[in-house]
C-alpha cells in the first residue's frame, strides 16, 4: 500500500512538474511573439525622405524571402562611378530600412550601390509580424541572392552594412554567404536569443535568464538552422573582413553579448577592426556628437506638451494625441536637418574599410 502511495506521489509531481514546464514555455513564447512577431512600420511624421538627400537615387524592386512573402527593396545610387555594393540590414523596432536612409546616402554618394530593404513583416514588406530574430537573417541571405542573381545590378564586390538586430545579421549570415569581401556590425550581438535577453533585462530582471533557454528552443524549432547560427559562426565561415562598433553604455543591446565576446577571440586576428565607444547608446551611435538637433526639437516639444488643454495620457484621448502629435511633428520638423545628422567622420572609416577589402 505504500509503495502505491509514493509511486501515485511520484507520478502526480512528474505530471505537476510537466505542467509547470508547459506553462512557463508557453507563457516564454507568448512574451516573445508579443515583442518580436509584431508589424515594424516606420512613424510616418519622423520618416526619412529621399528629397533631402541631393542628387540620391532610387529604384525599387520586389524580391520572395522563405515563405514565399514578397519584400520591398530599394537600390540607392549616386553617380555613375560605383565599385562596389553595399547591402544593408536595419534594426528592429523602428521601422524598416527608411530611418538607415543617411546611411545609404552616405555610401551611394562615395562610390557605392546600397540595397536595402524591408524585412519581413516591417513597413512594404509582406508579413504580419517579424516573426523572429532568426527571420532578419533568412531574409538577409534571400536579399544578397537576389542582388547577385539580378540582371539590372552590376555584378560587383559585395560587402555589408548593419545596426543592432541588422548587426547579427551581417555577421550571422556570412555561413550562407561567404564570398562577402567585408561586412560593418554596429550595436550587433552573437546569439539570436540574445536579443530577447538584453532588451528584457530591464523589464523582467534576473526572470530573464530563466526564459532564455525556452527563446532558444522556440526560435530553434520555428528556424532550426538558423536559430542555431550565430554570429562568430558566420566570422569563422569567411575571410572577409570585419569591423565591430559598439557603445559601453548601450542599454538596449549590451556591449557584452556581441563587442566584448568577440574582441576576447579576435583582438589579434588582423581580419577584424574594432571601434568601441564609450557613451553613444545605441540608437545615436552612428549620429554625429556635436548634432543637438534631436535634443532641441525634443525640449520644444517638451514645451508643447505643457501647452495641451487635456491628459494627453488618459486612455479616452489617445486617439486625439496621436493625432495632435502628428500634426505637431508635421509642422514644425525640419526634415533637412532631421536627415543630416550623421558622423561623417566615423562613416569615413567605414568608407576606406570598404575600400580595402574591395580594390
Amino acid at each position: 500500500m505504500k509503495k502505491t502511495k509514493s509511486r501515485r506521489w511520484i507520478i502526480l509531481s512528474s505530471c505537476l512538474v510537466i505542467l509547470l514546464i508547459i506553462g512557463w514555455w508557453a507563457f516564454c513564447v507568448k512574451m516573445y511573439d508579443d515583442n518580436f512577431n509584431i508589424r515594424g512600420d516606420s512613424y510616418k511624421p519622423l520618416m526619412l525622405q529621399i528629397e533631402d538627400f541631393n542628387g540620391l537615387q532610387c529604384t525599387e524592386y520586389a524580391f520572395p524571402s522563405d515563405k514565399g512573402q514578397i519584400l520591398a527593396g530599394y537600390l540607392y545610387s549616386c553617380g555613375d562611378e560605383q565599385r562596389g555594393i553595399v547591402v544593408m540590414a536595419h534594426g528592429f523596432g523602428g521601422g524598416g530600412h527608411n530611418s538607415y536612409m543617411d546611411c545609404a546616402d552616405y555610401f551611394a554618394r562615395n562610390g557605392y550601390f546600397v540595397f536595402a530593404y524591408d524585412a519581413t513583416g516591417c513597413d512594404r514588406s509582406e508579413g504580419e509580424g517579424t516573426g523572429g530574430t532568426p527571420q532578419g537573417v533568412i531574409d538577409l541571405e534571400h536579399a544578397i541572392s537576389f542582388v547577385e542573381a539580378n540582371n539590372d545590378i552590376p555584378d560587383l564586390p559585395i560587402v555589408l552594412f548593419g545596426h543592432s538586430w541588422g548587426g547579427y545579421c551581417v555577421s550571422a549570415v556570412l555561413t550562407y554567404h561567404p564570398e562577402v569581401k567585408a561586412i560593418i556590425e554596429c550595436s550587433g550581438f552573437n546569439k539570436s536569443s540574445d536579443m530577447f535577453e538584453s532588451g528584457g533585462k530591464s523589464q523582467a530582471g534576473s526572470v530573464i535568464y530563466a526564459m532564455t533557454p525556452f527563446i532558444r528552443i522556440h526560435e530553434y524549432l520555428s528556424y532550426g538552422k538558423y536559430a542555431a547560427n550565430t554570429a562568430m559562426d558566420g566570422f569563422e565561415s569567411t575571410d572577409a573582413a570585419i569591423m565591430i562598433v559598439h557603445s559601453a553604455d548601450d542599454d538596449v543591446i549590451g556591449i557584452e553579448y556581441g563587442y566584448d565576446k568577440y574582441y576576447k577571440k579576435y583582438k589579434d586576428n588582423p581580419r577584424f577592426t574594432f571601434i568601441r565607444f564609450e557613451d553613444r547608446g545605441h540608437n545615436e551611435i552612428m549620429t554625429n556628437p556635436s548634432n543637438t538637433y534631436k535634443d532641441d526639437f525634443n525640449a520644444e516639444y517638451d514645451k508643447w506638451l505643457e501647452t495641451l488643454d487635456y491628459d494627453y495620457n488618459a486612455p479616452e484621448n489617445k486617439d486625439r494625441f496621436r493625432e495632435d502629435k502628428a500634426n505637431y511633428i508635421t509642422e514644425n520638423l525640419d526634415h533637412a536637418e532631421w536627415s543630416h545628422r550623421l558622423d561623417e567622420d566615423l562613416f569615413a572609416r567605414f568608407l576606406t574599410f570598404y575600400d580595402k577589402a574591395v580594390l
